[in-house]
């Protein structure tokens, strides 16, 4: 009940408010207390800090389904390419555990969140979570890394930072332009000019543009890869995800030449065998995202679709130049992912 219900508020912030606008009282108060906060932090009312190595965050203005985890991943990987030792921190959405945690390629998604385990196990980073970013911050410092990327911490100003990266989509932009609880936007659409670089997921413009790369496919249960053009099973498949916006996924699916049925849960969602059982009729394809999550005694045939991001030329250079990070980087060894 609850998961239809969230899925049914995802989809109203993407079409014009209507009903949701009986909640404007409540967006201009979220609008009022966001601005008072944000002046707050900038003026020195509430403290801040700086971990003392270059800080990249990577954030939204909108909630959910910007392709912000991906962009972390490639920007993560793009550095490491050239040297540098990178170190994440993240919130741990979704996760229960307290404290500092350092995140390993084997932690439990339930305790780090998911989105911190996919990068863990996706990048050479070290990824620490917190729900005090400047904490996890100042503990990732202090591993000798060179850089620090903070995965969707836009709006946590308790964390100083050197560099702003925001991500959104082209497809679904800002929704319907309200914030929050009328629309899906946790800043207005003016932030945006206050940041160092904006990212369009399927942009056409070569300078803020990204796309995405099908690379293989994976079966979950061992790890065996096939090629997107050859999977040997297809073209009918079952499609899962529990991805914000997963209409990207499902469409990336058509592209490679399947026919998916699409099952849509709820972000985040933690998934049950149960949420299985009926689909044993069709192989099954969902994101890494969603393989983080899966049950280990899931017997299905089950395949992961990995992609990769690429880049606006250039950026990885100027994303470089502007953390002061040049010295320390040993060139451009697959600077854009391409």
């Amino acid at each position: 009940m609850f998961d239809r219900f969230a899925l049914a508020i995802e989809r109203a912030w993407f079409q014009p408010p209507k009903l949701l606008l009986l909640l404007l009282p409540l967006e201009w108060l979220f609008a009022g207390l966001t601005a008072l906060r944000r002046s707050a932090y900038r003026k020195g009312w509430f403290a801040s800090g700086h971990p003392g190595v270059p800080v990249v965050v990577v954030g939204n203005i909108s909630v959910g389904g910007t392709g912000k985890t991906p962009v972390v991943i490639g920007i993560v990987r793009a550095l490491a390419d050239r040297g540098l030792r990178v170190a994440v921190v993240s919130r741990g959405y979704g996760g229960s555990g307290r404290g500092v945690i350092p995140v390993s390629a084997d932690s439990d998604y339930r305790e780090v969140g998911d989105e911190a385990l996919l990068i863990a196990q996706s990048t050479p980073a070290r990824v620490v979570v917190a729900k005090d970013r400047f904490a996890a911050a100042k503990h990732a410092a202090k591993q000798g890394v060179d850089v620090i990327v903070s995965d969707d911490g836009l709006q946590h100003y308790a964390l100083d930072r050197d560099v702003e990266v925001v991500t959104s989509d082209a497809k679904t932009g800002f929704g319907n332009g309200h914030l929050l609880p009328v629309g899906p936007l946790r800043e207005p659409r003016r932030r945006l000019a206050t940041v160092d670089f904006f990212l369009l997921r399927g942009g056409e413009d070569p300078h803020s543009g990204t796309a995405y790369k099908a690379l293989q496919f994976r079966r979950l249960s061992d790890g065996e890869t096939r090629s997107t053009s050859a999977p040997g099973f297809g073209p009918d498949v079952h499609a899962v995800a529990a991805i914000a916006q997963p209409q990207r996924f499902f469409n990336s699916l058509r592209n490679l030449g399947l026919t998916p049925v699409e099952h849509r849960f709820v972000d985040h969602r933690e998934y049950q065998v149960g949420d299985f059982d009926a689909l044993s009729d069709l192989p099954i394809v969902m994101t890494a995202k969603d393989a983080v999550k899966c049950p280990e005694e899931l017997e299905v045939d089950a395949w992961i679709l990995d992609m990769e991001i690429e880049f606006p030329e250039g950026f990885v250079d100027q994303l470089v130049d502007r953390s002061g990070l040049a010295a320390k980087s040993t060139g451009q060894i697959g600077e854009d992912r391409k």
